[in-house]
């Protein structure tokens, strides 16, 4: 049960008066009724308050159960009422509004107002929270949203003021007013509510006082563990991910082909690549060095620089859709940052596309490239799940078939994210080069493993997706 819905219940028993035992010695309620009754008649009686119309006798309709022996159906204006409070001038005393009286406004003097005095109680009546209690540890002005609240002296206050804490959900709900909300006065005034004897509303505040700040330390771990519960999965996510890319998730095979032998492959891929003309040659990657390495690899395993497992290509954007017509309406598909960062693994949506014209000014990434934006939003992947141009912001990777399993590649590509934002200066419009991916390196396990790699996140990350959304 959460803290709110328990503490909601424990109030509601108190009000039912099944909270604590009756105690048959108890003076019933009746005579605090007629004493109350006497004190208001020799307050009207010394001018200390005004006469009103009688409240309307309770009905048997508003009655909800049944009250234990010596308990008093009343309406809450039989032994509270909000009062208007007397103006003063000429005076230095503080404005006691609702930010001043939670310790967060500083103190503001006023010189004539409605006076409260230090241990009088004000409620709020305008706004968001009406139906809140505030206690006056001074003398002041009162604040333009509250009244005061006058509570007889023949009730337990604090018991009167744990009713109101119960009922300010009702107070929030019925309020009137468009622009700013405003306490419904006479539904406050008219609310049916049991009355104990005297003691027995002394024993029910000093149970409450006993029972509600554990379930306030329950709500404070509820929080706790709710924000634990959010950031749980992610962690797992990360920790399944780092696994992966260390050799740790899925069990080495000795009969799997070595990563050595597929950059061979990879090394005559290129080769052929450059000799047809479809990609330029390049300076020789630097060598990884021993002291580059984080960690050791399994048996089998290669660490390798991105270049040395894909074409790395930045995207071309030398005009921008927003400032060319021409590059709008045709069939070939402009991904953009945004679409990246929104992507759950593969692209799939995009609000552009690009012309023939376009298109000759760009140029058209494969299906499944991997997508890296280096710009705004660094570091956020995703792989194309068809044929696309986008601009200079995003970097594709187009790893080498047969050789490297793109999804492998991304996993690794999301764990160094954080790394990848720390290259990034401390300017407004935050970006990274290419050269800062080339110096990326990345273990590489068989192609085998890869692929096992794979399919075990994805067997993972559905459970962790699973108990995430039970945690809702």
């Amino acid at each position: 049960m959460k803290a709110e819905t328990l503490k909601k219940s424990i109030l509601q028993y108190a009000m039912q008066g099944k909270l604590v035992a009756q105690d048959p010695n108890d003076e019933p309620a009746n005579e605090l009724l007629k004493r109350i009754k006497a004190e208001k008649e020799q307050l009207i009686k010394d001018g200390k308050i005004k006469k009103e119309k009688p409240l309307p006798p309770i009905t048997e309709e508003e009655i909800p159960y049944e009250l234990p022996q010596g308990w008093e159906w009343i309406r809450l204006g039989d032994i509270c009422k909000l009062s208007q409070g007397n103006k003063v001038k000429n005076v230095q005393l503080p404005l006691l509004n609702a930010k001043y009286l939670r310790f967060k406004l500083e103190k503001i003097i006023y010189t004539e107002g409605i006076l409260v005095n230090n241990g009088d109680y004000l409620i709020l009546v305008d706004g968001e929270n009406s139906g809140e209690v505030f206690y006056a540890f001074e003398d002041g002005i009162m604040g333009s949203t509250f009244k005061l609240l006058d509570i007889s002296n023949y009730v337990s206050l604090n018991f009167v003021l744990k009713i109101l804490q119960f009922y300010q959900a009702i107070f929030r709900g019925s309020k009137k007013g468009a622009a700013i909300p405003h306490l419904d006065k006479t539904l406050f005034k008219n609310i049916v509510i049991g009355l104990p004897p005297l003691t027995e509303q002394q024993r029910i505040v000093e149970k409450l006082e006993e029972i509600l700040p554990l379930v306030e330390e329950y709500g404070k771990n509820e929080e706790i563990l709710s924000e634990m519960n959010k950031k749980l999965p992610k962690q797992i996510r990360q920790s399944i991910l780092q696994y992966a890319v260390q050799g740790k998730l899925v069990p080495q095979n000795p009969n799997d082909e070595p990563a050595s032998e597929l950059l061979k492959r990879i090394k005559a891929e290129k080769e052929q690549l450059i000799k047809d003309g479809k990609i330029k040659k390049e300076k020789p990657l630097i060598p990884i060095t021993e002291d580059e390495i984080p960690y050791e690899l399994p048996q089998g395993w290669e660490w390798v620089r991105i270049s040395d497992i894909g074409e790395v290509s930045r995207g071309k954007s030398k005009h921008r859709p927003r400032n060319d017509k021409r590059l709008f309406g045709g069939k070939y598909p402009f991904i953009q940052t945004g679409d990246v960062a929104r992507a759950n693994t593969y692209v799939t949506n995009h609000a552009q596309t690009y012309s023939e014209f376009g298109l000759s000014q760009s140029r058209l990434f494969p299906k499944g490239t991997i997508c890296i934006t280096i710009a705004a939003n660094i570091g956020d992947v995703a792989i194309l799940s068809y044929d696309a141009c986008f601009p200079d912001s995003i970097v594709g990777v187009i790893p080498f078939l047969k050789v490297v399993e793109p999804m492998y590649i991304l996993y690794f590509l999301k764990i160094v994210k954080i790394q990848l934002e720390q290259f990034a200066p401390a300017t407004a419009q935050k970006n990274i080069n290419l050269g800062i991916l080339d110096r990326l390196y990345i273990p590489l396990p068989p192609l085998a493993e890869q692929q096992r790699i794979v399919t075990k996140v994805e067997e993972l990350m559905q459970i962790v997706d699973k108990l995430e959304n039970e945690g809702k």
